[in-house]
């Protein structure tokens, strides 16, 4: 049985850390907040953009723009957001494990994979595979839009100069505090879908049409890059929330399991301090009787 002053000692320490991680849950609450106020004021943004284009891309009669090319696919780069920090449970590791998946299912089916990474996390990932061919690092802290416009500038010069011929983009999609999950979706090409007038009726939504000037493939030119730069950005937003939640769950399970093993450690200290005494009152006892005979 461990000496009294060596579980008091683990005791002291398990307070300390539970101190620590009780501080830590609080600020990624706060921080939360704000992250959370961000996505959801961006959401509609980026879902009235993903309409607009829907309905560009429904009246076009040019679909050989640079960023709608579909060719044969080679050559996929994946796109991983990631936070830059970690203590926050398996989110990151959940959102690696995504890609991983995809990368095994692409080269199994003949195709080369290339990473770009968003967020260290994802870095310290991939960089030993032999596959990153770019990464930004030490921007999930405090993003803004030309951050996105950078990445998404990256990934278009590699698509336009034959590097890759599809770009999928792997990020953790924030639902609500306790889930956040990993979603892929398709970056590059970009590809045009006819928005369903016979589903808006059934659903009781107003359908109509625009008429747009210039000409639709005039505006989508302009509006594609721009479309890219929304998806990237919606991504790293969503990821922030997303590590800010899991950062408060993990926090917050941490700290549960730090007053557990407290209690652990407080019975084990009574119970060698009840050993100490008894060892004392029986040596006491022992020597007593041996003074009697």
């Amino acid at each position: 049985m461990p000496g009294l002053k060596d579980v008091k000692d683990k005791i002291s320490g398990v307070k300390k850390t539970a101190q620590i991680t009780k501080a830590m849950n609080m600020v990624a609450s706060a921080k939360l907040r704000g992250a959370q106020e961000k996505m959801i004021s961006f959401r509609p943004y980026a879902s009235k953009f993903v309409e607009a284009m829907q309905d560009l891309s429904s009246g076009m009669e040019n679909t050989d723009l640079p960023l709608m090319e579909v060719r044969e696919v080679k050559s996929v780069e994946i796109v991983v957001v990631t936070s830059d920090r970690g203590l926050c449970g398996s989110f990151n590791a959940n959102i690696i494990k995504t890609a991983e998946r995809l990368r095994k299912q692409y080269e199994a089916s003949g195709k080369k994979v290339s990473f770009v990474t968003v967020g260290k996390k994802g870095t310290q990932a991939f960089k030993k595979s032999g596959k990153l061919r770019a990464s930004f690092n030490d921007i999930m802290g405090a993003f803004q839009m030309f951050n996105a416009r950078e990445i998404s500038h990256n990934i278009t010069e590699a698509f336009l100069n034959g590097e890759s011929d599809q770009v999928d983009i792997v990020y953790g999609r924030f639902y609500s505090v306790a889930a956040q999950k990993p979603e892929t979706s398709e970056l590059l090409p970009i590809k045009p879908v006819a928005s369903d007038e016979s589903k808006k009726q059934n659903k009781g939504e107003v359908s109509g049409s625009y008429t747009y000037e210039p000409d639709p493939d005039e505006i989508m030119e302009v509006l594609l890059p721009l479309f890219l730069n929304v998806q990237v950005y919606r991504a790293m937003l969503e990821v922030s929330a997303s590590e800010h939640a899991a950062r408060m769950t993990a926090m917050d399970n941490a700290t549960r399991a730090c007053k557990d093993m407290i209690k652990d450690l407080t019975r084990l200290y009574n119970k060698a301090r009840q050993a100490a005494v008894t060892g004392e009152l029986m040596d006491i006892v022992g020597g007593a009787e041996a003074l009697k005979g």
